[in-house]
């Protein structure tokens, strides 16, 4: 299943990227412990979420654990500014969707129709 050409993970990742500047934005009236409550939470879910729709789960489990620690480090253990953590889970996310597109399949089959040929001959391609 994709969505407007690409997998629903990577828009999971962009969404994420997205509500971690709209958090940090003084004029939305969060403080900032609330905001690294919520871009934690935000964080473990889409993890889950990632880990759920993904074939290795392990890979996407890892990824979204790392992202989801680091995310609560940068807004309470750094002792950085709210708009700097956000800035830095925002890069944090696009930087591990980049990655993690590239190491995982969807669990659904992309293809359901699509039948392969049986025991066909391999064909050798020459440069």
């Amino acid at each position: 299943m994709k969505i407007l050409g690409r997998e629903p993970v990577v828009w999971l990742g962009a969404i994420a990227a997205c509500l971690a500047v709209i958090v940090t934005i003084p004029e939305v009236g969060l403080t900032a412990e609330a905001a690294g409550w919520i871009m934690t939470i935000i964080s473990g879910l889409f993890a889950l979420a990632e880990a759920i729709m993904t074939r290795p789960i392990v890979v996407t489990a890892l990824t979204g654990a790392v992202r989801t620690i680091l995310t609560g480090a940068m807004f309470f253990k750094l002792g950085i500014s709210e708009e700097t953590a956000g800035m830095l889970v925002g890069a944090l996310n696009a930087v591990l969707m980049l990655v993690l597109a590239n190491s995982v399949t969807p669990a659904a089959d992309p293809a359901p129709g699509f039948v392969r040929a049986q025991g066909a001959p391999a064909v050798r391609v020459l440069p």
